[in-house]
């Protein structure tokens, strides 16, 4: 995933950083310094691409079943129902929707009650859409980098910052999380209200573990700062930036991006179960699809997969948990329940809980703030299941680019944005920090 050179001089940054109270004065990187060293390669304008370039996208996509589709869908329940076909919904504009469906799938698109619109191969829609390359993303962390940057903040804040595995994926990796906490260590219990932030439930948006685990270096620095230090005082805070290393990991090997999604469990003629579908919310409902090659593939069951299960087995042993963000990619928007039910959620005053919190971290973002069944319903959530089974307000954040109506998106957007992705997050994730002692607060603003 790394050029050398770049990735030699950044891991020379990054390993001599070290943050606040246990740093000298003269320290090398500080969290401004890291995020320009990641971003400063890539401030110059575009340049044309390298002629060898897109025939290496097309050959990793070589012989992908899948097809990029737009489809007529002008309402939620339209949408709704495309997700049920198969259709990973990718892109919204006012009247259409465009998307990723395995070949199998499309004759179901070409029935004359589906209006397909467009179809083309992923790889000829990949090098059409090329934003950037593998090659060029070399500030984007990959597992063994994550783990490495977590390890060095645990080293730095041995007082107050924790590493522990909630548990183990398909293919073995751990799932690792850095606990910050002033008076508990590892899986021990707290009784201090607890917040949560994942990153990368879907394996091709890599974006969503460098919000997450930049926020943890932000912390970690500032955490002499006296607001952050009344946080690290009186909460619980958990970062899991990465919850499908697996996945992640597939999607970059060979240093060619392959637009996977899903974990790499086995599945029949198939691979990959969809880990934002696989949770006991209204499972395999609206929304998702019972196809095994689907994007969308909710699984054989609630649960069925190790990754969901750690993450709902941390939730059920942590009853101080309570606000969360989940963030993927793309849309900039910040969605609250219900998910997978057009309804609102009957409490009222947690209703307004979710949308005062959602605006306020909107504001902070420049994001949409709503409900994300208004988008479409989307079961199996994990989202909707922390709420639902344990009170959490939880959050989905859909990060940088914008994309859908009538702009241009993509999972890959390249390194240049990952320093105001990452800024923005940093307000936005204080901001919930700030009421996680009690959410409710933010009911009557």
């Amino acid at each position: 995933m790394f050029r050398p050179l770049l990735s030699l001089a950044l891991t020379a940054i990054l390993a001599a950083s070290s943050f606040a109270a246990a740093a000298p004065e003269n320290a090398p990187a500080s969290f401004d310094q890291l995020l320009r060293a990641m971003s400063s390669a890539y401030d110059a304008p575009p340049q044309p691409v390298a002629e060898d370039v897109l025939p290496a996208v097309e050959k990793a996509l070589e012989g992908d079943p899948r097809l990029w589709i737009t489809v007529a869908a002008s309402t939620k329940e339209e949408r709704t129902r495309l997700l049920e076909m198969g259709l990973s919904i990718e892109e919204v504009a006012p009247n259409s929707v465009s998307g990723i469906v395995h070949r199998d799938s499309l004759p179901a698109f070409q029935a004359k009650s589906v209006g397909l619109l467009a179809s083309m191969p992923l790889a000829q829609f990949a090098v059409s859409a090329y934003k950037d390359f593998p090659a060029q993303d070399a500030a984007y962390h990959n597992y063994q980098e994550m783990y490495d940057r977590l390890k060095a903040l645990e080293a730095a804040n041995p007082d107050i910052a924790s590493l522990f595995s909630i548990g183990r994926t398909v293919q073995g990796r751990e799932i690792w999380t850095l606990r910050i906490n002033s008076s508990a260590k590892g899986a021990s219990p707290s009784s201090k209200p607890g917040a949560v932030f994942q990153g990368a439930h879907h394996a091709r948006e890599h974006l969503s573990v460098e919000v997450p685990l930049l926020f943890a270096v932000w912390l970690l620095e500032n955490r002499n700062n006296a607001e952050v230090r009344k946080l690290i005082t009186t909460l619980d805070i958990y970062i899991q930036p990465m919850i499908n290393p697996d996945g992640a990991e597939h999607d970059i090997a060979d240093g060619k991006y392959k637009w996977w999604r899903k974990n790499m469990s086995t599945n029949s003629g198939s691979q990959g179960v969809d880990l934002n579908r696989n949770y006991d919310s209204w499972w395999c409902e609206a929304g998702a699809s019972n196809s095994p090659w689907a994007d969308t593939y909710c699984g054989p069951s609630a649960f069925s997969e190790p990754e969901s299960r750690a993450v709902r087995d941390f939730v059920k042993a942590r009853p101080n948990l309570r606000t969360m963000i989940s963030y993927h990619t793309y849309g900039e928007m910040v969605l609250y329940p219900w998910g997978g039910k057009y309804e609102d959620i009957p409490d009222q005053n947690d209703l307004k809980v979710f949308r005062n919190l959602a605006q306020g971290m909107a504001r902070l973002t420049g994001y949409k703030a709503q409900k994300s069944s208004d988008l479409y319903a989307a079961t199996g959530d994990s989202c909707d299941w922390a709420y639902a089974e344990a009170g959490i307000f939880a959050f989905t954040f859909e990060l940088t680019p914008k994309g859908g109506w009538g702009s241009s998106g993509t999972f890959y957007p390249g390194a240049g944005v990952i320093e105001k992705s990452v800024r923005d997050n940093v307000q936005a994730a204080l901001h919930l920090l700030k009421y996680t002692d009690n959410p409710r607060r933010a009911a009557a603003e």
